[in-house]
Order: structure tokens, then sequence, then C-alpha cells
């Protein structure tokens, strides 16, 4: 499963079992961190979720920002409860580049936003998926 977190949102993607293809999902508009963490440790065992791999937000040196730790945070905390391994990758420039694949596909801005975040999740699961099969 990847994800995108975000302050307000959380793009969630899903790769296919033989883990070579990422699928968006969907994006969960945040709520609360108990209903935040009780949603997402629902969805990994109804998806039968093996692993997380999380986009870390690191700002153009690299380096981790605010979020960063928040995000560390919020994911320690699913897989505390759920035992599933997690990763964390540079997401840097994955939303613009969900943005435009997105504006190919879908050109009211409105589906566009909606739809992002998990664009973003996916690209973060595809390039986690890709660099593994270089290993």
């Amino acid at each position: 499963m990847g994800l995108d977190f975000g302050m307000s949102r959380i793009g969630i993607a899903f790769s296919d079992e033989l883990k070579i293809i990422s699928t968006p999902y969907k994006t969960y508009v945040r709520q609360n961190e108990q209903a935040d963490i009780a949603y997402f440790t629902t969805l990994i065992k109804d998806f039968k979720v093996e692993e997380i791999v999380c986009g870390l937000p690191l700002n153009m040196q690299g380096e981790e920002q605010e979020i960063a730790k928040l995000t560390r945070q919020f994911v320690s905390k699913i897989a505390n409860l759920t035992n599933v391994k997690t990763e964390f990758v540079d997401e840097r420039l994955t939303s613009v580049m969900a943005e435009d694949m997105l504006k190919q596909r879908e050109k009211d801005w409105r589906k566009r936003k909606q739809k992002l975040d998990s664009f973003a999740a996916s690209i973060i699961l595809q390039d986690y998926l890709d660099s593994r099969e270089r290993l």
C-alpha cells in the first residue's frame, strides 16, 4: 500500500498481487487521529497489506520538513497496531507529476483535485516497486 500523507488528506494506492503495478485507490479525507488510524488499520486488514510505502516530505535540498516527523509518527502508530513493514521514500515532486498526469485525463480542475493525492500515492508506490526490481 502506498500513502501520500497530508494534514487534510491522505492519498492511497495499492499494488497488484505480484507487486509490479501500482494503482490509485482513493483519497481519504482526514477526520481525527483516532478515526484515521482506525480507518487505515481496517483497510490494511481488509486488503491484507504486507507493507506500507509512504512518501516522506523533503525540501529541495533533501532535508526533512516538519511534516516528515508527523508522517513518521502517523505511519508508526499504524504499523505498531498492524505489524506491517514500513518504508519511507522521497516524495519530492510527486504531486507535480500526478497533476501533470491528471491534466491529460481530466480537464476539470475540481475533479483533478479529488484524485491528486491518490495519484501521488500511486507514483510513490510505483517508484518503490520499480526500485526493488533493480536490486
